[in-house]
């Protein structure tokens, strides 16, 4: 069974990273953007990473214009600004496509090990399930991830143990990661 490891990634400059290289960790994967109502996010995940990351905890950020073309820029833009207004200290990642034909492999794996069961309820959750499935459709099949912000938890084998969409509270997500450290 593939695991997490078994994938390669582009780091922001666009050399290959071997994810096998964080083997033995807990790991938050996210698609991310800059200009996204969610974009807020930056700042728990910040918090989380450093209070964590001495415990072998690491957030792989990967930028993702995908979604109503929320993360424009090139990847010195967007991790600039990251940086500057969040702080960000976690590694970020190439922009990438999560969604369609040129999907990066491992948000496909992620989205099959842990696919979508919606976005909650209540009137702010069935808007976004609307706005995300007209964004969606061009993808078919391959709306793997459903809008930005999508975090995926990962235990230190390399398992995907959990989805977190964007619309869960943050204080959730990081209940499940103390759990998973």
């Amino acid at each position: 069974m593939e695991k997490v490891y078994d994938f390669t990634v582009k780091d922001r400059g666009g050399n290959d990273v071997s994810l096998s290289d964080y083997t033995g960790k807990v790991l938050l994967i996210v698609n991310t953007a800059t200009g996204c109502g969610f974009t807020p996010h930056y700042e728990p995940l910040e918090e989380m990473y450093r209070e964590f990351k001495n415990k072998g905890f690491e957030i792989l950020d990967f930028p993702c214009n995908q979604f109503a073309n929320q993360a424009p820029g090139d990847a010195d833009e967007i991790h600039q600004f990251c940086t500057l207004k969040f702080g960000t200290e976690f590694p970020q990642f190439q922009k990438t496509d999560v969604n369609g034909e040129n999907a990066n492999p491992l948000f496909a794996f992620l989205a099959t090990q842990k696919p979508f069961e919606g976005f909650g309820k209540g009137l702010k959750n069935a808007a976004l399930n609307k706005f995300a499935s007209a964004n969606n459709k061009k993808y078919g099949d391959k709306a793997y991830i459903k809008w930005n912000f999508t975090k995926f938890l990962v235990d230190r084998e390399g398992n995907v143990i959990a989805r977190f969409e964007p619309t869960l509270d943050m204080k959730d997500v990081k209940k499940a990661v103390e759990a998973a450290l």
